[in-house]
């Protein structure tokens, strides 16, 4: 990707300084209680992607309630706000290649909300820019605690992406999908999450859950997934066409990753056989699909999957 020396975003809030102490967490996550206790289990029996997913769905829980199911369980206790306390003064101690991460974090983000700005107001709309949080192994967040073991998310709650840094070689080591693109790509996913709240379908999604069998409400979270996917697409689609930020081999990258997490290959490498009636974010083949779609069309009209036919 040509991204060097673009447009950094200013909604980038590095918490790496401070540790997981400087935010409360210290109490909550000391001593093998609460919810870090309980992270071992659920990895074992559910695999990282179901954790991630298990975890998730307390968030949406805790937004959509009010309450604060996932602080409760990470033995935090009281009311969960959306707020959260400021970084610690002082630099954030990170080697030169971190730094270049986090630059590069800065800058997709910035072009996220370069397209996303573009078309909500060509809809008539405002585009509210999410701030993503930087890191380290733990952090409190609107939905609760949010560990690196769970991989990057959104929280509608307080509308921030969370994401520590080692995922990226997590991404490249343990799913074989590197690249900077790779990298974009997550980062436009869960900004399409931030999207689908804006326009209110995450909320008809929650609502639309009531009364489901799990495994209907699975295909619910499963067209949600492959939206956002969509939606990451479109961002790619606007950054190479608007911009040119996008390299010879980078849509390959963004392509592979997209393959690398489906719930098939996630579920064949965690416990060696897939259950599609347990997918929540769609197969390698749908994500793949529907990133392209994106991709290839640029509009929130291409990206309507609960109209779909067929993923």
């Amino acid at each position: 990707m040509d991204w060097k020396g673009r447009r950094r975003s200013s909604n980038i809030e590095d918490r790496r300084a401070g540790g997981p102490g400087a935010y409360g967490l210290g109490s909550g996550l000391g001593g093998g209680s609460g919810l870090l206790r309980l992270l071992p289990v659920a990895i074992r029996f559910l695999g990282v992607k179901g954790t991630i997913l298990a975890v998730l769905a307390i968030g949406a829980y805790s937004y959509f309630s009010g309450g604060n199911l996932l602080g409760d369980l990470a033995g935090l206790g009281g009311p969960q706000t959306a707020s959260t306390q400021s970084a610690p003064a002082g630099p954030v101690q990170q080697s030169a290649a971190e730094q270049e991460q986090a630059e590069f974090v800065s800058v997709v983000l910035g072009d996220t909300e370069n397209t996303w700005q573009q078309l909500f107001k060509a809809a008539g709309k405002t585009y509210r820019e999410p701030r993503l949080v930087l890191y380290r192994d733990a952090t409190r967040s609107g939905c609760g605690v949010g560990k690196a073991e769970m991989g990057p998310f959104y929280c509608p709650a307080d509308q921030k992406v969370y994401l520590d840094l080692g995922f990226f070689d997590d991404l490249q080591r343990r799913h074989a999908a590197p690249g900077d693109f790779a990298q974009a790509y997550v980062i436009a996913h869960e900004v399409g999450h931030h999207v689908q709240t804006l326009l209110g379908i995450s909320e008809k999604v929650h609502k639309a859950k009531q009364g489901l069998s799990k495994a209907a409400a699975n295909q619910l979270s499963v067209k949600q997934e492959l939206q956002a996917d969509c939606f990451a697409g479109i961002w790619g689609h606007h950054a190479d066409r608007s911009r040119k930020l996008l390299q010879s081999g980078d849509i390959e990258e963004g392509l592979n990753a997209a393959s690398a997490i489906g719930d098939d290959r996630l579920q064949k490498e965690a416990r060696g056989y897939v259950s599609p009636e347990s997918f929540t974010h769609g197969s390698s083949a749908q994500r793949v699909r529907w990133f392209k779609v994106g991709l290839a069309k640029g509009t929130l009209a291409a990206c309507d999957t609960f109209a779909a036919g067929a993923l």
